[in-house]
């Protein structure tokens, strides 16, 4: 009896024990609402978890929630997460926004004189389908999660985890918990109209908050016991706010997801709402302010989270430590997607010859180099262990418009107004060919033809026709010693300038870093007047008015990380032209060359002060009585033609020689984001005779100072300047507005 007594006992405390060791291990899952920026707040939520001794055991997101989750799950602790994305400049990786050292000579002159940019396809304008392409997106993701890129079940990464996405054509929700993680979160976050859809296998997806932004009923079928949910959503705004389209868009959009809400706050075991109001889906500058403010809420539930803790048993399965590679491996690869465009052209763009061990910068800028091309809507890849060792495996999705149309608008005192409007066609004969139309009206009517042949670091074809005319009042004294004519009683001449030039070149990539063209061109220039009559009852002088026929060469480095304000690198431009045949106009003509070089070096001397530092110079060979292409000193903020260099304190076409010599100086100040303060004086000797007589050497001849305002604005630059110089004794104003064209 007492034997059967002694078991009952054991075995009820056995089950007491059983039952307490079970209230003990409760699982605990985490639910984060997408939010777009807002969802920045789940960061400091996950802090006071960890500070209050959370156990995670499993992670649902949707969009920014699914980024902060899945990064969490893949290993990284809260604390940093928080300093990760403190630290990420997240209008670059938004925005697509590529390094300027990431594209070609070519690509950069393209990019930089369009405000706007609109697919033409079938001779039809329509909108992009997104502002970026996600492409930076990804190659954050890829990077950070490359410690797990084996992992293709989500619930065997360190913390179990799926994230929610919405198939575009079913307008039905899909969850991701198999796959590629940096391509599921991709998915997830995929914001309409901010960033293109990702197609992953049959399926188009974008953002799954469309569909379920909060999946707490998906997360409790895992089997959690408690559900912690941090929600960053919307409310419903109050008819003072909504004052725009897309406001009562976003009002309609959250209309069901609120609903929703109601009861899914209800089912939330420990439910955290961040202090976000205020703040939008792309405030993304305001990072810390967000991060914080998700911190301060769940630290108000923090007893809360801690009398969870004491419930659970100690972490089954280890966190690991992601460490970040410094050089990548790669032995194979392998494209899958491209059609139009050859592997040759694809790997040229990538600068890969496998196997090859590279840094991880110079990887990034080999994706960069093929996403600046504009030929592809995604680059996906990944890096797969095989037998020989590591396989790059890129799926590659070519983009389908062939043709756009570009607009921009430009003013500067040379020209004046100017409005552009641009036509390119991509695979116009050949799968890596390119041509662009430049149509510029307004008080100068001008044109831009340009067809390029890329063939990367081999030899590329180019052909440039470029049509440029202006009027521009001239100092008579200069004219008489340039035209050698008789001006006496008249002060300015009104000088009628037309220039044509076209060429035929090659270019390629010498010693990687500078762009060599050799090519053959034909000038048409065209300088009267209407201000001085030549006599006989004619109206008008003509000054020049001849075909020139040569060949030329040039060579250019640009690691500049701004056109217009650039706060670091280098920029060296030199050609060679060597003038060999002429129509003659003025019957005086002699073989000449021309060479000039420029060179500008711009260094930060602290957050918001930059140096820039510039040294000029050329000279003519040749051809005496051959004025009209010589160098000609004045003016700012045009676009460079022919040997026309800019210089403060001076009115255009104020200075003349065949040769001369300058060195500019700036202090650019950032006061605020995009506002410029400068400051900047240039130096010059410039005239006939200047090296052969050693004149260069002396002291400047020529001086003149500087002051400005300049603002980057998405229609390109605005410029104010001041100028001055003590020779002239009168102050020239200059503005500018609009990227140079």
């Amino acid at each position: 009896m007492k034997l059967k007594v002694t078991f009952l006992l054991l075995f009820v405390v056995l089950s007491l024990s059983a039952q307490v060791a079970s209230e003990q291990d409760i699982k605990v899952g985490v639910v984060l609402s997408g939010g777009g920026a807002k969802g920045l707040a789940h960061v400091g939520v996950l802090k006071v978890l960890e500070e209050a001794g959370v156990r995670v055991d499993y992670i649902a997101g949707t969009s920014m929630g699914a980024i902060v989750g899945g990064l969490y799950a893949s290993g990284y602790s809260a604390k940093q997460l928080d300093s990760l994305f403190r630290i990420i400049d997240f209008s670059m990786v938004i925005q697509d926004d590529l390094p300027r050292k990431a594209k070609t000579f070519y690509e950069k002159e393209a990019s930089e004189k369009f405000a706007i940019s609109l697919p033409f396809d079938n001779f039809k304008l329509s909108l992009p389908q997104s502002i970026s392409k996600g492409q930076n997106t990804y190659n954050l993701l890829i990077r950070l999660l490359e410690h797990v890129s084996d992992t293709e079940d989500f619930t065997q990464l360190p913390i179990p985890f799926f994230c929610v996405a919405t198939d575009i054509e079913k307008a039905e929700q899909v969850i991701l918990d198999t796959g590629f993680l940096p391509e599921a979160i991709s998915a997830s976050g995929a914001l309409p109209t901010l960033f293109k859809p990702v197609t992953l296998g049959d399926r188009i997806l974008i953002d799954g908050g469309v569909v379920n932004n909060y999946p707490i009923d998906e997360l409790r079928a895992k089997g959690v016991d408690i559900i912690i949910g941090v929600d960053v959503q919307d409310d419903l705004r109050k008819r003072d706010q909504l004052t725009t389209a897309p406001e009562i868009f976003l009002q309609i959009n959250n209309y069901r997801t609120i609903k929703e809400m109601e009861g899914k706050r209800d089912s939330t075991d420990v439910y955290i709402r961040p202090d976000v109001a205020g703040f939008t889906v792309v405030d993304f500058d305001e990072k810390n302010t967000i991060i914080d403010r998700g911190e301060t809420e769940a630290r108000k539930q923090l007893d809360a989270l801690k009398e969870i803790a004491l419930r659970q048993g100690a972490l089954s399965r280890k966190r690991i430590l992601p460490k970040l590679k410094d050089s990548i491996a790669i032995d194979a690869i392998i494209l899958r997607g491209n059609k139009e465009y050859t592997r040759s052209y694809i790997l040229g763009k990538l600068q890969l010859d496998p196997p090859v061990t590279i840094d991880y910068e110079q990887f990034s800028n080999g994706i960069n180099n093929l996403s600046a091309t504009e030929n592809f809507d995604r680059i996906g890849y990944r890096l797969k262990k095989i037998p020989e060792g590591t396989l790059l495996q890129f799926d590659i999705q070519e983009s389908k418009s062939k043709q756009s149309i570009g607009l921009g608008i430009h003013y500067d005192d040379l020209y004046r107004s100017a409005a552009l409007i641009n036509y390119t066609r991509k695979r116009v004969l050949f799968d890596n060919d390119i041509a662009t139309f430049d149509f510029i009206v307004g008080d100068n009517i001008r044109y831009a033809f340009n067809y390029y042949i890329d063939k990367g670091y081999y030899w590329s074809l180019g052909l440039r026709s470029t049509y440029n005319t202006f009027e521009k009042g001239v100092n008579a004294r200069l004219i008489e010693t340039v035209g050698a004519v008789d001006l006496t009683g008249i002060n300015r001449v009104t000088l009628e300038y037309q220039d044509i030039t076209n060429q035929i070149y090659l270019q390629t990539l010498f010693v990687k870093q500078f762009s060599l063209d050799l090519g053959v061109q034909h000038k048409f220039l065209d300088v009267e007047t209407e201000t001085i009559n030549a006599g006989d009852n004619i109206t008008g002088f003509v000054f020049e008015k001849s075909h020139f026929f040569g060949a030329y060469g040039q060579l250019k480095f640009d690691s500049l990380d701004n056109k217009y304000f650039p706060t670091s690198g280098f920029y060296f431009d030199g050609d060679f032209d060597l003038t060999l045949f002429s129509s003659d106009f003025n019957e005086n003509f002699t073989e000449f060359s021309i060479a000039n070089a420029y060179f500008l070096y711009a260094k930060s001397i602290s957050d918001k002060f930059t140096l820039l530092t510039g040294i000029s110079g050329g000279f003519k060979l040749g051809g005496e009585d051959v004025r009209s292409l010589d160098f000609f000193l004045g003016g700012y903020g045009n676009k460079k033609i022919n040997n026309l260099v800019p210089f403060y304190g001076y009115d255009f076409i104020s200075i003349a020689g065949d040769g001369y010599v300058k060195a500019d100086f700036s202090l650019d100040y950032e006061f605020v984001k995009k506002n410029h303060f400068n400051v900047a004086v240039n130096i010059a000797n410039a005239g006939y005779n200047l090296f052969p007589s050693e004149e260069w050497l002396t002291s400047p001849d020529y001086t003149g100072y500087a002051l400005g305002y300049g603002m980057d604005t998405f229609l390109g630059p605005l410029e104010l300047k001041y100028t001055y110089s003590p020779e002239v004794k009168t102050g020239e104003w200059f503005i500018a507005l609009g990227f140079r064209f």
